[in-house]
């Protein structure tokens, strides 16, 4: 069976191209740039999905393609700490993640060369979160609030402004600065190490490593459309830059935010540099994620069933006091723009409805294999609907016979006592982790258990939607497995606490 969806993107030849600009960028500022890494590094699904034939670690790879010339400053802030904010896509706290992310780097032999907290204020957990980075022999530096950043540029770039921070010692040419995640205080870092640098006689660079918007992609082209519905929650808006307009007399896509605070960041290379090396915000970007899509349609078509996700994801977010109307309306208008609705760009949804009112109304999933073929799952008194469809889709893919059982009752029912009998759980039955740890116990003796284990990777690139919001684990194998999940913004029990 043929599963292996389209691709649409190269990635190769994007790492070869962002690579040769970046290092160009490098030799036009006179050996030193400090770079701003948007996005996320190691695992940027969304990318991925909407630029089908773009790897996740794809910006990773990029930096091994340069880990002679570069050097890792990681930036959080420090209200973020104090605040204790949450990555969503991992379910872990801001600081956590720095960790995590020093980890990842080492492990890929990159050099983090230190971290830096910004917006310190005094903040307790700031504090011991420094004192525990520095027992553990990371450099850390301090940056500080600046009153009436970033507009006023006099005081900003003055010794009360950008001179009150510690100046971050580097020793590479190529500084990549990167965070947890947005509103990091990644820019403002850059610009305060320019100051700096130029205070101390350095010739150094500011750019900007964005992939979304991209922009010599149209306006309103579903690649960014997808990209305003993932930021809807921060109601980022793309538009015409129209620096760049005047300027060149072309017409290019950058984003709201980056096109305010221009004329503020253009004053403040002019104070800094004496002359700034830009005329648009499309200009701080390095970019070349446009030329390397391949084919046009495979990118749209995964743009629409990107929004439409987007769009459960916030309705699901908004059910747990997460998101609000907002974010909401805004996915709505966007999917208009679009010209795609719920069943058009997402079938899986109809599917797993129509398996819920043919049992009752009881909680179903369908999953649609990147072949096109729709697999559906429904609760029973062993498996939950998510590890039902998981195993279908395996018998699928894997050629089984569907009326063969891959797991035994009498391997199921001793985890079901051991969950409620001995652990407490009230829900005896199998969530997805579950159901891949009896399958494996079956693929010793079973021919058919081993064929479906080994078919796991298959799924990779299905969709998925669920009728009920599903528990945290099994949305988390679904995703560990490249399944695309959504959910109805609905939970199964009328309980006040949802794990």
């Amino acid at each position: 069976m043929d599963l292996q969806k389209k691709i649409g993107f190269d990635n190769d030849m994007y790492i070869a191209k962002q690579s040769e600009q970046i290092m160009k960028r490098v030799a036009d500022f006179g050996g030193r740039l400090y770079l701003e890494f948007g996005g996320k590094l190691f695992d940027d699904y969304h990318a991925s999905r909407v630029l089908p034939g773009f790897k996740p670690d794809s910006k990773l790879q990029l930096l091994l393609n340069l880990k002679e010339h570069a050097e890792v400053v990681i930036v959080i802030s420090a209200g973020d700490i104090e605040n204790n904010k949450i990555r969503r896509d991992l379910g872990i706290p801001y600081d956590s993640d720095v960790l995590r992310l020093m980890d990842a780097f080492a492990s890929a032999e990159l050099y983090v060369g230190s971290v830096v907290i910004t917006q310190f204020d005094g903040q307790p957990t700031a504090l011991k979160f420094k004192e525990k980075l520095e027992a553990l022999g990371i450099k850390v530096f301090m940056h500080y609030p600046i009153d009436g950043y970033p507009y006023n540029v006099k005081k900003i770039v003055s010794d009360e402004g950008f001179g009150k921070n510690d100046y971050i010692e580097t020793s590479r040419p190529l500084v990549v600065i990167t965070a947890p995640g947005p509103g990091s205080g990644k820019m403002a870092t850059c610009l305060s190490q320019l100051y700096h640098d130029n205070a101390r006689g350095v010739k150094a660079g500011y750019a900007k490593f964005e992939t979304f918007p991209i922009w010599n992609l149209p306006l309103k082209h579903p690649v960014n459309l997808a990209y305003e519905a993932a930021t809807a929650d921060l109601n980022d808006v793309n538009m015409i830059d129209p620096y760049h307009l005047e300027a060149y007399g072309i017409t290019t896509v950058n984003y709201n935010r980056d096109v305010e605070v221009f004329p503020v960041l253009n004053a403040m290379f002019e104070k800094i540099e004496g002359v700034s090396p830009y005329k648009s915000p499309t200009d701080m970007g390095v970019n070349m994620a446009g030329y390397c899509i391949t084919d046009d349609a495979v990118c749209c078509k995964a743009s629409h069933e990107e929004i439409v996700r987007r769009y459960f994801n916030t309705l699901c977010d908004k059910k747990m006091g997460h998101k609000n109307d907002a974010a909401i309306a805004k996915i709505e208008s966007l999917m208009n723009q679009a010209g795609i609705s719920v069943d058009s760009a997402r079938p899986t949804v109809k599917a797993a409805l129509t398996k819920s009112e043919e049992t009752g109304n009881r909680p179903a999933v369908a999953i649609e294999l990147p072949n096109g073929e729709m697999v559906t799952g429904k609760t029973s008194d062993l498996l939950g609907s998510a590890s039902a469809a998981l195993l279908n889709a395996l018998k699928v893919v894997a050629d089984i016979d569907n009326e063969l059982l891959l797991i035994k009752r009498e391997v199921i029912e001793p985890i079901q006592s051991l969950k409620t009998s001995i652990l407490g759980n009230h829900n005896p039955r199998l969530h997805t982790d579950e159901v891949l740890i009896a399958l494996t116990m079956s693929a010793v003796t079973s021919e058919n258990a081993k064929k479906a284990f080994d078919s796991l990777p298959l799924l990779k690139g299905s969709e998925a939607h669920a009728t009920v919001i599903l528990s945290q684990v099994d949305l988390d194998t679904f995703r560990k497995l490249g399944i695309n999940i959504t959910c109805e913004p609905q939970h199964e029990s009328k309980k006040l606490y949802h794990k």
